[in-house]
């Protein structure tokens, strides 16, 4: 337990108890910091952008969250406002006076929490203070022409800067990946005195050498570092993350599988796993999930009669719809095993003469020159082909326009499998893959492709949904990652009442095998990347998709009602817990007179696991196999036992409560903090 002097807390099972002294409140501040505050570029924006109601609810005034200044997202995003903090205003003033621009607000999203932005090129351009750092930081080996990399030392430096100009005597500072890190090196540098969390979502070396097709987690332990990193021309970067994690008083990763990475590419294991959540309520759609679902689901089917226009020779009522989506990373992302599957999938349903047709999205962003004109004529015809209502008498206008839509649906060339024209048509990955396979949406392919290399947009012309409306009218989301340091878009699949598939190499796949003793069951297939060969690995996919074809529309309901069951175990409420344990271990870590913890080790998940639903037929293979791959006679049992009610019930009683964090009080002269359960 953390022990001070005057205040204590009864401890919870599995949770740790602590005491600390009594403080004057304004002693005690939190900042993360982060490249992608207001600032999205990847996946830790999201990470931050959800997280920042729970931090808000728990610390109140006392958070503030740190970033880059640029002029649009100030303008779009924030609330620009006057310091109420003593502390930081005198900071930023003295900043200011000194040559920075520092600006100050509230980042307008759920929360609403302080933000502090620094605009980098205007210091760059008005400060000599930080040059010391950066010509320091050159004569280690920071390259002039890395541009990020020098941005980043600037702002670290104004971090570090801001942070001693805060001036309090207990400080909690979390960093988020290698881009903020420079900013905890100096403040360490510096003996400034603060609490520090350095936290990485992936590691630099991690993502480059996965991306070239190395076997990368079966030679972990092999790897010359030093000479990946600098065969990679990242080496001055690699040095700046692997400072930031041994300066930092806690080290923090998302994942599992992120954690034994970490600690062979970065030399430190993790103190404390911190996996990413949701803002679950912002996702739900209480009672409704279902019929959003098929409400969106018919939207997307508008579009594939236009797409496939001439060719619709398939009932759209047996039709599935999946998806792939995120960065546009061929190997990393498992769009290559991924395409793989859907041959050996295609082959599976022509066999068997099944009657369900597969339609899957390729949704990840790549240079295009604009929309492919075959797209938009079979979205033009789908609108004008519709036919006059035969409950009215037709005259011959309407004869007319019967004829002619009648004509316009008729079609020499096969539906395109890409709706944009690519730049590199020749060398596109997924375009040669599907060249290679032949999936060309010919009328006796079962499966049919269709890259969108752009994100979606309720705006666009050709499928006009936003990302949210889109997945819920999908059936599946598929996400065989490789690479996957944890894995957001199977989590908001999950939130959504979506199944999805993922991997044991994700942290999100790691983190359901954990909690749920039969992910697929709940819709969660776990595909096997790490003990399984390449091959092994996409014949289970295959499987994983073929089992899902064959379920009926009343196994799919039932599925989708368990998936989304699942998003309390994805809540920062609940997920929040990892964060706050994080903090008290840093502050008896820095401040060893003033906190003490017992025990150190992080919140326990006994008791969160969801058991194998009790309609689902006994297997003796566990989570690998269950109702979507069991015979007809289980299918038809398993309908006959299903109570949605119960099950339900039974699952609530199988996660505790979301933790509601002990609140900073505003204004009391004793800092106080607890789990709640």
């Amino acid at each position: 337990m953390l022990r001070g002097r005057s205040l204590s807390v009864t401890s919870l099972s599995g949770l740790p108890q602590w005491e600390v002294e009594e403080l004057p409140i304004e002693d005690l501040l939190l900042f993360e910091v982060a490249w992608e505050v207001t600032n999205k570029v990847g996946g830790i924006y999201t990470v931050i952008q959800t997280k920042a109601k729970t931090t808000a609810d728990e610390w109140g005034d006392n958070y503030f969250l740190i970033g880059p200044y640029f002029e649009h997202n100030m303008k779009t995003q924030v609330e620009q406002c006057e310091p109420v903090n003593d502390a930081v205003r005198r900071a930023m003033d003295s900043m200011n006076k000194h040559g920075c621009q520092v600006h100050f607000g509230r980042w307008l999203i759920e929360g609403s929490p302080y933000v502090v932005l620094f605009d980098i090129g205007y210091s760059a351009w008005n400060l000599d203070r930080w040059k010391g750092d950066l010509w320091e930081a050159c004569s280690v080996g920071i390259p002039y022409h890395d541009r990020e990399a020098n941005d980043m030392l600037i702002f670290g430096s104004l971090t570090a800067w801001f942070l001693k100009e805060v001036q309090l005597i207990h400080v909690i500072a979390q960093f988020h990946e290698w881009q903020a890190g420079t900013g905890l090196i100096l403040s360490r540098a510096r003996k400034l005195p603060i609490a520090t969390i350095f936290t990485t979502h992936a590691t630099l070396l991690g993502r480059y050498l996965c991306a070239a097709n190395i076997d990368f987690y079966n030679h972990l332990d092999k790897f010359n570092i030093d000479k990946e990193a600098g065969e990679r021309q990242i080496y001055h970067r690699y040095c700046m993350e692997r400072a930031s994690v041994h300066c930092a008083h806690v080290f923090t990763t998302v994942s599992e599988i992120t954690a034994i990475e970490a600690e062979h590419m970065l030399k430190r294991k993790p103190d404390v796993v911190t996996p990413n959540g949701l803002n679950v309520k912002k996702f739900s759609a209480v009672h409704e999930f279902q019929n959003l679902h098929a409400m969106y689901k018919a939207r997307i089917q508008d579009f594939v009669r236009g797409h496939f226009y001439g060719h619709l020779d398939f009932d759209l009522e047996k039709t599935l719809f999946l998806f792939i989506a995120g960065r546009y990373e061929f190997s990393n992302k498992g769009a290559d095993i991924f395409l793989e599957a859907l041959s050996r999938l295609n082959f599976l349903l022509r066999v068997h003469k099944s009657d369900v047709t597969v339609v899957v999205f390729f949704i990840m962003p790549a240079k295009t020159n604009n929309f492919n004109v075959e797209t938009l004529k079979g979205q033009a015809v789908r609108k004008q082909g519709e036919i006059p209502d035969m409950d009215n008498i037709l005259d011959r206008d309407d004869i007319t326009i019967m004829k002619r839509a009648i004509f316009s649906t008729q079609r020499q060339s096969l539906p395109p499998v890409t709706t944009h024209n690519m730049i590199d048509d020749s060398t596109d990955p997924i375009l040669s893959t599907i060249r290679r396979i032949g999936l060309f949406n010919s009328r006796t392919d079962r499966v049919k492709v269709i890259l969108h290399p752009e994100f979606l947009s309720s705006t666009s012309p050709l499928l006009p949904m936003d990302y949210e409306e889109f997945v819920r009218g999908c059936h599946l989301g598929v996400f065989p990652s490789y690479y996957e340091p944890w894995g957001y878009t199977p989590a908001e699949c999950t939130v959504m009442g979506i199944p999805s598939v993922t991997t044991n190499l994700s942290g999100f796949g790691c983190f359901m095998q954990e909690h749920v003793a039969d992910p697929t069951a709940y819709g969660i297939y776990i595909v096997d990347r790490r003990f399984r060969s390449p091959d092994d690995s996409c014949n289970q996919l295959t499987q994983f998709l073929y089992g899902f074809c064959k379920q009926s529309r009343r196994q799919r309901i039932i599925q989708r009602n368990r998936t989304e069951r699942l998003s309390d175990l994805l809540d920062w409420r609940y997920l929040g817990r990892y964060y706050q344990h994080a903090r008290y271990l840093t502050l008896s870590r820095a401040f060893p007179d003033k906190f003490h913890m017992e025990p150190t080790s992080p919140p326990t998940t006994e008791g969160f696991k969801y058991p194998r639903p009790s309609s689902v037929p006994p297997s003796p293979s566990g989570s690998q196999v269950s109702s979507p791959q069991s015979s007809d006679v289980e299918d038809e049992e398993e309908d006959a036992r299903y109570n949605e009610e119960e099950e339900a019930e039974r699952d609530r009683l199988n996660i505790k409560s979301p933790f509601s964090p002990g609140r900073v009080p505003r204004g009391k002269k004793k800092l106080h903090g607890e789990y709640k359960n």
